[in-house]
């Protein structure tokens, strides 16, 4: 299949945090494709020496609820997203690693999104006493049972974190099972 080629972008709405891209294609006529451009971020998924999972409970105004997440964060600029995932892990939980393994690189929503979604795995991430979670962020530490069971009954949710979690589990980075 030979892609149809973009031939203007109109920034519709720009902030800080995300900007709306009208794409115009060749041969198309009407309304544009709208996009919307944010910062790529990662997903971590962090075990302890016991073999629980690492994860954040926060209040996400988007959904009005306070979710079940791995921890993660947006890339900066002149980060590396092995350096972000290290940062995020320890600033959202406390949590520290001294590496992260890479698991995969996502492409949250190919019909809206044009950002993507880095993922790493922590293993040994060990509490550091001198870091406190962040402010807003309340750290749950799960079993591989629990986790099993919050995916299956809905507590655990966010469909990109799920997915981060079968990717890493069908590499044989960790287990769900």
């Amino acid at each position: 299949m030979t892609a149809p080629r973009i031939v203007r972008r109109d920034e519709v709405v720009k902030t800080p945090y995300v900007t709306l891209v009208g794409k115009h294609l060749a041969g198309v006529g009407g309304d544009p494709f709208y996009a919307l451009e944010l910062a790529d971020y990662v997903s971590i998924v962090a075990t302890t020496p016991a073999g629980e999972f690492v994860l954040v409970r926060q209040f996400r105004p988007a959904v009005e609820a306070v979710t079940l997440e791995l921890p993660a964060g947006l890339l900066d600029a002149g980060v590396t997203a092995e350096e972000t995932a290290i940062r995020e892990l320890r600033e959202e939980t406390g949590f520290i690693v001294d590496r992260v393994i890479p698991v995969g690189c996502l492409k949250p929503d190919t019909g809206r999104l044009a950002n993507r979604m880095w993922i790493f795995v922590a293993p040994d991430a060990v509490r550091d006493a001198a870091s406190r979670p962040e402010a807003g962020l309340e750290v749950s530490l799960l079993t591989r049972a629990e986790l099993s069971r919050a995916i299956a009954d809905g507590t655990f949710d966010h469909a990109l974190h799920v997915a981060a979690l079968l990717l890493a589990a069908r590499l044989g980075h960790i287990s769900l099972d």
